[in-house]
């Protein structure tokens, strides 16, 4: 174990080099812990040694814990996971602790030892919970360097005293948007934030010029003073009860309830601002340990970063080579296809876009320029890098410069009579390794491809709107699919820098496979009489970003209507949801088609802005004079969908549970704390789930039947990620 080294200098300084050999940049292990603890110790030991200086061997200090390591440490912690966890925390605390006090005697606080940290760059997580513990922060004039904690985007929170000292150093109003909201910021940005203390041209000659001339009153901390009071102030102060009272409205506000990392959060900074440091570490580490054991944490750390990276990074791809595109050519310069030709453009792709009118195509590219302008006046892009995108992309009515393309992505009209017409007159025009996409939600691909010449190289791609923000591709192959077709695609999503999942070909797919029962559900219980009001929030109260009856108004209810004339035709006898329709065409006939048009499930004012749920659906969907308990309702709404994944998988049209649940998560936003549908289903258990199943089923119907794969893993009390694992084995 290297990953620590130190060097004393002859000048007394020791300098603590953090380089994590095989990483492009240093994460924190447990094996590490005690290499550090002994350098610690050697260099407060040692005459020589005036002070010391922690810094990276890599360009950035370091990314935080191996969230691989943290998704792993309740498993690891013993037969009484909860104490072996804790008492790890702990350790790491008294490693810090004795960082910080550096050999002060603790009855006058003086004699100890400077401690400075030099950070060449980026410092995320541990990676700035270690520097916290010294005495001061120096930080590289790095303006691409990112400084701060994001622990609460995966599920946790700053265990490693990170909460506790940032709170006392900052006060918890100043630190609420760092622990709280992840916030990052540049070093300048960390500086005026009081989060570090000065950005240098060179922090480790700084550093150690510091830690030679320190003296003992610019080694004690704040806390460690006596008549230490709390920036802003603690609870029971009069400012301090305020801005106690304002962050626990804003946090239940926000997270509904569902997240224990927030509330766990401001449950260790609240009880730690009422005791003396060193406790308020005991405390800390006794909110993280819970955090850490509940199952929320590992799910989300699992989906939201583990198996993410892993899909980012190709885990599905097939076996051949490299397929990075040099030129895209996008169809149809309509709100989608312009999207993606901002992506593409931004990832330093040669684009050409193409509509039937040269009109419509500078709209199209309007919308790239448009958003680049924004960039420059927010200074997250200079005007030179804006200009470079923008010109990347060639607006134009003409096919032929379409000819040494080697990607396509279709974006014209859901139609498969356009969609046909395009793809061959772009056959008539690209060379014979063009790989052509096509983009759609709901087109059976294997049909699309019938109008191609080269089937195999014919492939599904589902952006979802607005393509710029929305970081999930659905990937589509249909049944004549190549796996160059594949890995083009994949590489293609990846360039542009987001996370693919890849299906096969099948009705809706798989998101909007999910997603539409999602709706249905909500707009079934809609007219039982189930009030609109418990509907949409109980939806909310369990993890989803918007209610289904939102959801329906913003995606327009004449899409809606469309989508089931579509599928009733197809599936004749065997369509399931007439009693849905009902509602939908009435307000399709009302005129009632969303946010668009002014009036839907909601009503809206002249600006679009939401003014409440519509009486005019009230009226004619009276409320049930006994409504369902909330657990029912939130129920029905997670199980319609979890099923439906469960079906994609024993269907083989999922073919990895990894992207089940980071697709569900990324694609519709199936509550991120569950880790997605599968991992619910894993969370509350098989055994439960088919139970569950069958109550729902003589209660609602066969929609909610349990598969065959969950009622076999109920008898064998299995899970989905223990019997599939992370290599995403098919359920058939």
């Amino acid at each position: 174990m290297t990953d620590f080294t130190m060097e004393k200098g002859a000048d007394g300084v020791a300098v603590i080099t953090w380089d994590v050999k095989g990483k492009s940049m240093n994460v924190m292990s447990m094996e590490a812990w005690p290499l550090l603890d002994s350098l610690i110790d050697e260099a407060l030991a040692d005459d020589t040694v005036k002070g010391i200086v922690i810094t990276s061997g890599k360009d950035s200090f370091a990314g935080g814990m191996d969230l691989n390591v943290i998704a792993k440490m309740k498993e690891s912690a013993g037969d009484d996971p909860a104490r072996g966890l804790f008492e790890g925390i702990m350790n790491a605390h008294g490693i810090l602790r004795k960082l910080e006090r550096a050999g002060m005697d603790p009855k006058t606080n003086k004699g100890g030892k400077p401690v400075a940290a030099a950070l060449p760059g980026t410092a995320l997580g541990i990676g700035l919970e270690i520097p916290l513990a010294c005495h001061r922060i120096f930080a590289a004039d790095n303006p691409k360097a990112k400084i701060g904690l994001p622990e609460i985007m995966v599920g946790i929170f700053p265990g490693m005293g990170g909460t506790t000292r940032l709170v006392r150093k900052m006060g918890a109003m100043a630190a609420s948007p760092l622990l709280l909201e992840g916030k990052l910021n540049d070093p300048k940005g960390a500086m005026r934030a009081g989060v570090i203390d000065e950005v240098v041209e060179d922090p480790l000659a700084a550093a150690k010029d510091w830690v030679l001339a320190a003296k003992d009153a610019d080694i004690l901390k704040p806390w460690d003073a006596k008549g230490y009071k709390m920036p802003g102030g603690a609870p029971y102060h009069p400012a301090g009860f305020m801005t106690f009272v304002g962050a626990s409205a804003m946090v239940n506000g926000k997270t509904k309830g569902v997240y224990p990392a927030a509330k766990a959060l401001l449950s260790a900074v609240y009880e730690g601002a009422l005791v003396p440091f060193d406790t308020a570490l005991k405390i800390e580490a006794r909110w993280f340990t819970n955090v850490l054991m509940n199952p929320s944490s590992g799910a989300m750390i699992r989906s939201l970063f583990i198996n993410k990276e892993a899909l980012e990074k190709g885990a599905n791809r097939p076996d051949v080579p490299d397929q990075r595109v040099k030129k895209v050519g996008v169809l149809g310069a309509g709100m989608m296809g312009a999207g993606i030709a901002l992506v593409s453009a931004q990832a330093g792709i040669e684009v050409v876009l193409i509509d039937q009118k040269q009109e419509a195509a500078e709209r199209g590219k309007a919308h790239a320029a448009d958003y680049a302008a924004k960039g420059v006046s927010r200074k997250k892009i200079t005007q030179d890098k804006a200009d470079e995108m923008v010109a990347r992309i060639t607006a134009t009515t003409d096919y032929a410069a379409l000819a040494d393309a080697d990607l396509i992505v279709e974006a014209v009209f859901e139609d498969p009579k356009i969609k046909a017409e395009v793809t061959r007159a772009v056959d008539a025009v690209t060379n014979a390794d063009c790989i052509f996409t096509t983009n759609t939600s709901t087109l059976p691909i294997t049909e699309l491809a019938k109008a191609s010449k080269n089937p195999e190289q014919f492939i599904g791609i589902h952006f979802f709107s607005p393509v710029e923000k929305m970081m999930l591709v659905e990937i589509i192959r249909g049944k004549e699919t190549g796996d160059r077709a594949v890995a083009k695609a994949l590489d293609f999503v990846r360039q542009i820098r987001k996370t693919p999942i890849v299906v096969k070909d099948a009705r809706f797919f798989y998101a909007n496979r999910c997603i539409i029962p999602y709706i249905n559900e909500g707009i079934r219980m809609v007219k039982e009489g189930v009030s609109p009001a418990l509907i949409e929030n109980a939806a909310k109260l369990v993890g989803m970003p918007l209610g289904p009856l939102q959801l329906v108004d913003e995606t327009s209810i004449d899409l809606g209507a469309k989508i089931a004339r579509a599928t009733k035709a197809a599936m004749g006898d065997a369509y399931p949801d007439g009693e849905v329709d009902e509602v939908i065409f009435w307000m399709e006939g009302e005129g009632r088609l969303g946010r668009k048009a002014g009036k839907g499930f909601y009503d809206y004012d002249e600006k679009g802005k939401r003014t409440g749920l519509s009486s005019a659906v009230a009226r004619q969907y009276p409320q049930a004079d006994n409504q369902p308990e909330l657990i029912e309702v939130q129920h029905r709404l997670l199980f319609v969908q979890s099923l439906e994944a469960v079906r994609a998988l024993e269907e083989g049209v999922l073919m990895d549970i990894r992207e089940g649940d980071v697709g569900a998560i990324l694609g519709w936003g199936f509550a991120p704390w569950s880790g997605g549908p599968l991992s619910w289903l894993d969370m509350i258990g098989a055994p439960y789930a088919a139970e569950r199943c069958d109550q729902l089923t003589e209660a609602h119907g066969p929609r909610f039947a349990c598969p065959e794969v969950l009622r076999e893993m109920a008898a064998k009390n299995q899970s989905f990620y223990g019997r599939f694992g992370t290599e995403g084995a098919q359920a058939a």
